[in-house]
């Protein structure tokens, strides 16, 4: 934070293979030890783009985690974060470690599909994931401030965001829509039914939950449920990761066109696929 105190905005990000990446938090030295991050078969690993609720779901993984007995360390588990060091030692880590990545699959490190980790993919429908991905800018020291919402809506559709592009990620999941050690859940589906979400992702990587422990796992992760506590978990900052949490916020935000232009893109991108189908983008998204 105080790095970022002393930074100009433009700064703040650099592009690496047509893609911008946040210089304090992803700098080239962590993405370039990445392709040496040995991946193991039971390592549990989630997937989100930024603001589709990585950070509600790592709560959600944790709870599970100590549900079964396991112990991981403190800090955020987001591969790009950490430094070479740090990755290295995440080789001595006993089973089972577990790994959170915003990455484009075409970048995650070989690893984890040759050795058929599990990956848990969350997705959240691209207006309310635009809208929290906003107000996260302009609240996080470590990022540029956005010019102006119109801009930022702008620069997210051409994909022009840290990340790179929600379509873009969002087509190269689609190609996963069947492979046996990848789950896409919606952000949607999780805030519908937490406890049914709870249990699938428990199934999905093998965790023995009782009825009992599912219950109390979703009681304990219901959003405003996890902002309270990230008053302990993220300190000040708790704020700036669990803002709304809200389906349906971008009506405050979206102009007419705005809206126009982002059912078109997303008819143009994912109508008709699986993962588009799992959004219900008529239901939440007009």
């Amino acid at each position: 934070m105080e790095r970022a105190m002393n930074m100009k905005d433009e700064e703040k990000l650099y592009k690496r293979d047509g893609i911008l990446y946040p210089t304090i938090m992803s700098p080239p030295e962590n993405l370039d030890a990445l392709k040496d991050l040995e991946a193991r078969e039971d390592d549990v690993m989630l997937v989100a783009y930024p603001k589709c609720g990585c950070n509600w779901m790592v709560g959600v993984v944790r709870k599970i985690l100590t549900a079964c007995g396991h112990t991981f360390p403190e800090g955020p588990p987001i591969i790009e974060f950490h430094s070479p060091e740090v990755q290295k030692l995440a080789g001595q880590m006993p089973p089972r470690r577990f790994f959170a990545t915003h990455l484009h699959p075409d970048f995650i490190p070989a690893s984890f599909k040759t050795n058929k980790t599990k990956m848990l993919v969350v997705f959240r429908n691209p207006k309310d994931t635009l809208v929290s991905y906003y107000h996260f800018m302009n609240s996080n020291p470590v990022l540029p401030k956005v010019e102006s919402w119109d801009k930022f809506c702008s620069d997210f559709l051409s994909g022009e965001v840290a990340w790179g592009s929600y379509f873009d990620h969002a087509l190269a999941w689609e190609k996963h829509m069947d492979d046996p050690n990848v789950l896409i859940m919606a952000y949607e589906e999780l805030k519908e039914n937490l406890p049914e979400g709870v249990k699938k992702v428990a199934d999905f990587f093998s965790f023995p939950l009782t009825d009992e422990q599912v219950d109390a796992i979703a009681g304990e992760s219901t959003f405003s449920a996890m902002r309270t506590s990230s008053e302990n978990s993220h300190g000040k900052f708790g704020n700036v990761f669990f803002r709304k949490g809200e389906v349906g916020d971008w009506k405050n935000h979206f102009s007419e066109a705005q809206s126009k232009q982002m059912d078109e893109e997303f008819k143009k991108k994912l109508s008709g696929t699986r993962l588009g189908a799992k959004l219900k983008y008529e239901q939440y998204c007009q």
